[in-house]
């Protein structure tokens, strides 16, 4: 379930899910799966999605998702790709510039996971140490006792993310994986990250300590693609995902940020919080 941030329930897309859904759920499936999520499938579906053959698929996913298309820039898309990574408006997600304010990184679903000792993220009845997300123990170990942002996005929200402090790039790793669903419905079947491509910064933010943006790419994604940049900037671009649904992690450590309430009671009862690129989610402190 989804909930934005008056509490009204949030209608999901369903013909995905229900594809998703074939394709975890029967040997069938699962068999089309392995061949979907192989690198040479991925790659030609990359091709085409950045072709001019794709273009045909424009209007009537515009009109399927209702999507509101006076809030993106004005132009002629030469490909799905080039309509998928559209730019917003200038003045559309504005950002805060207060120093205590933490702002979504993404158009995106929300879930709030305190980091413990033990289980550190679960998604969908499947668990996730951190030590595993980053392939970097040690780095784990920093976090303890703080918080993970999951910001999920679904393939009819906006794809660019930002930057949501000024500070130093302290270093960038990038994990190969399989390219494989972020969608939930696959988190009955296969654990999702530790077989995902994945990128992460750490950034020594100037208000909310040393903290990791993490990008996660799912199934015929053909690239995360991220600038090379030394230094964040705040509401500044840091990269965007090519086609199909995809994921934005931060984690942030103890005591260097206030979650809102109404995203942590949702999280509690297991419903994602609908959040925009640049809205508040929290404060500086505890």
């Amino acid at each position: 379930m989804i909930k934005d941030r008056q509490g009204h329930i949030v209608k999901e897309l369903e013909g995905q899910n229900k594809l998703l859904k074939k394709l975890y759920s029967t040997s069938a499936g699962r068999c089309a799966l392995k061949i979907l999520v192989s690198p040479f499938v991925t790659h030609l579906g990359g091709l085409y999605m950045s072709s001019p053959f794709s273009k045909t698929s424009i209007s009537s996913f515009i009109k399927n998702n209702d999507i509101d298309m006076s809030q993106y820039e004005e132009k002629k898309y030469k490909s799905y790709n080039d309509f998928f990574t559209r730019r917003i408006k200038d003045g559309q997600r504005p950002f805060d510039n207060s120093k205590d304010v933490l702002m979504a990184p993404a158009d995106s679903k929300l879930t709030y996971y305190p980091i413990n000792d033990d289980t550190i993220l679960e998604i969908k009845d499947t668990k996730y140490q951190l030590k595993d997300l980053l392939q970097d123990e040690t780095l784990a170990k920093e976090y303890d006792g703080g918080i993970c942002l999951v910001f999920r996005l679904a393939v009819d929200d906006y794809h660019r993310y930002s930057y949501v402090d000024d500070g130093q790039i302290v270093s960038h790793k990038k994990i190969k994986g399989i390219f494989h669903t972020v969608n939930p419905i696959a988190n009955d079947y296969y654990p999702i990250y530790k077989m995902n491509s994945r990128e992460y910064t750490v950034i020594d933010s100037n208000n909310f300590g040393r903290m990791i943006q993490m990008e996660v790419g799912a199934m015929m994604v053909g690239k995360i693609v991220n600038y090379k940049h030394s230094i964040a900037t705040k509401g500044e671009e840091k990269g965007y995902f090519e086609f199909g649904g995809s994921t934005v992690v931060m984690i942030l450590k103890k005591d260097t940020v206030k979650i809102d309430d109404d995203i942590i009671n949702n999280s509690s009862e297991n419903i994602e919080t609908r959040v925009l690129l640049g809205q508040t989610i929290g404060h500086k402190g505890v």
